[in-house]
């Protein structure tokens, strides 16, 4: 398995030739993992992108490297301590860094003799399949997924360069995956929402959570998806809310920021029970914070937000496969027990890109919008029943009124102010927790059966903490396994009850300051974590670090 870096300043073509970089790997049979790191200025700033490739499944990055794509010397200064004694610094002729294992190639002068500066990443991504025994198979349709027409063949050219000047230097590996997707967080979201049968899409733009409203944007036409860019969050929420009374399958996205001007509308949701499907692809906060950083803290926010009490799901997604799958469930739980689902993202999951097998929509059943009710008698839009569902028909398709309300209302949808009426109001909806609790997916297990130490996770911390489990275990200086929540509110009890009571030590790991799924499982179950591994300056905690800190006496 290798780990490569690609950094320079915001402008000088890093994402692009990462993302032509890690097609080639993934058509050459790679599982492939690419996570980015980026300022939220428009031009300067450090930036860069790791990719990490190899014939195992790769569910973490790694601080450790085995080759550094230098496009300035900031990132030669910031990284080559992260480089192995064996690897590589590839930079331009033009960089005044010094290191043993800087290999300096006039890029820039070969791109200028093509006629185009631009293309001195294609270049180095050129240098580096040939450095990793790749070839070039290929390789007019991969730049053409990335490059207009008329400069296809400079593109290809730059690249061919690139190859013939470099020498192999590592093994091919044999790679038997051709065939699976690489893919970004958001958007499988946006796949995950398409499959399930979406209608309508608003959103206001918000980093991290954009490129799931572009994406939709471009998908719209084929399949049959409204996306509106709304004039802010307060709009964004309202419109899906209203599409979704009128029976069109809806969603909202956002960050924490966007999601504080939600809040209002989820209670609309939840009283007038209209299903509603709302992502949070959150970062560090509070205000603008970090815009383009990574962090967990707003699971406690998500669970409480809007006054009053009424029924919610929360979801935290914990890989790219999740995020398609727990996206069409989202919206059957949504539809089925006409509540808002919440789903948390981040930008470390939303933003990276992995290799996955192609999905299959058929694994997630999806409800039907709408009730079949349509009798003779009086139609009651919020009849009591026994587990709080009311027959639900959609206005305009049905010969009965469909009365909805944000006050407390009786079973018609009416106003009340009922003492009566509004406990047996409340009662009612209450009673829908009771039935998703049936369907609440237990945490991930991983590593062995027989631990002594487990560490309790949530969404993106999926992959470094099963990365990290791996790790500690192979010291050998005890039994390490983990739990990782992806179904959070409720909280799932069964198989955390089971697991705590074995474990001698408890360590969460969370991308937040105050450990709130510890804070969640203690108020919730009694259960108290013995230590923390906490990291909220920004950037994703990597297995290295969990290791690390969970080795020191005290992880915390």
């Amino acid at each position: 398995m290798y780990n490569l870096l690609i950094g320079g300043a915001a402008g000088q073509g890093i994402e692009t030739t990462a993302a032509i970089l890690e097609k080639f790997l993934k058509r050459s049979g790679y599982h492939v993992l690419t996570i980015r790191d980026f300022m939220s200025r428009v031009r300067g700033g450090h930036n860069f992108s790791l990719i990490r490739f190899g014939t195992e499944p790769i569910r973490s990055h790694s601080d450790r490297l085995d080759g550094i794509i230098a496009l300035d010397d900031e990132t030669v200064h910031e990284h080559r301590d992260q480089l192995n004694e064996t690897g590589f610094i590839l930079g331009d002729s033009k960089l005044s860094a010094t290191d043993d294992r800087l290999i300096k190639v006039d890029m820039a002068g070969m791109a200028k003799e093509l006629g185009n500066p631009r293309v001195s990443g294609i270049i180095a991504v050129g240098i580096l399949l040939k450095m990793f025994g790749e070839t070039l198979d290929g390789a007019e349709d991969v730049l053409g997924t990335f490059v207009k027409q008329q400069y296809l063949q400079i593109n290809q050219k730059a690249l061919e360069q690139g190859y013939a000047i470099a020498e192999k230097r590592y093994e091919h590996l044999d790679g038997k995956y051709s065939g699976w997707m690489l893919i970004s967080g958001n958007h499988a979201v946006a796949l995950g929402a398409v499959a399930a049968g979406l209608r309508f899409y608003s959103a206001y733009p918000m980093s991290p959570s954009t490129s799931i409203l572009e994406t939709l944007a471009a998908l719209g036409d084929e399949a049959g998806v409204v996306v509106e860019q709304a004039e802010d969050e307060i709009a964004a929420i309202n419109m899906a809310i209203g599409a979704s009374y009128a029976g069109a399958r809806a969603m909202t996205g956002t960050s924490g920021g966007g999601f504080s001007l939600m809040v209002e509308a989820l209670g609309l949701s939840g009283m007038a029970e209209i299903p509603l499907v709302v992502i949070d692809v959150q970062r560090p906060g509070p205000v603008t914070g970090l815009p383009t950083r990574t962090e967990q803290s707003d699971l406690r926010f998500v669970i409480s937000a809007s006054q009053g009490e009424f029924p919610r799901m929360v979801i935290a997604l914990r890989n790219q496969e999740d995020a398609f799958y727990q996206t069409m469930r989202a919206f059957h739980l949504a539809e089925a027990y006409q509540i808002p689902v919440i789903l948390l993202s981040d930008q470390y999951l939303g933003d990276a890109t992995a290799t996955v097998e192609p999905f299959d929509p058929t694994r997630i059943r999806v409800a039907d919008p709408a009730s079949s009710y349509d009798g003779e008698d009086e139609y009651l839009r919020y009849r009591y029943s026994e587990d709080g569902i009311s027959p639900r028909l959609i206005p305009g398709k049905t010969k009965h009124l469909v009365a909805i309300d944000s006050d407390e209302h009786d079973e018609r949808g009416w106003i009340t102010e009922s003492a009566e009426v509004r406990t047996k109001m409340v009662d009612k909806r209450m009673k829908k927790i009771e039935g998703f609790r049936r369907e609440l997916l237990e945490p991930d297990m991983i590593g062995p059966e027989d631990f002594d130490t487990l560490l309790l996770g949530w969404g993106s911390t999926w992959g470094p903490i099963a990365e990290a489990v791996r790790l500690l275990n192979q010291k050998g200086q005890g039994r390490y396994a983990a739990l990782v929540f992806g179904d959070v509110y409720p909280l799932p009890q069964k198989l955390l009850k089971e697991k705590a009571a074995q474990a001698k030590r408890l360590i969460n790991v969370e991308q937040n300051a105050t450990g709130q799924l510890a804070g969640l499982i203690r108020e919730e179950t009694g259960i108290v974590c013995t230590d923390s591994v906490l990291k909220y300056d920004g950037r994703q905690i990597s297995a290295e670090e969990i290791a690390a800190r969970i080795r020191k006496e005290g992880a915390k």
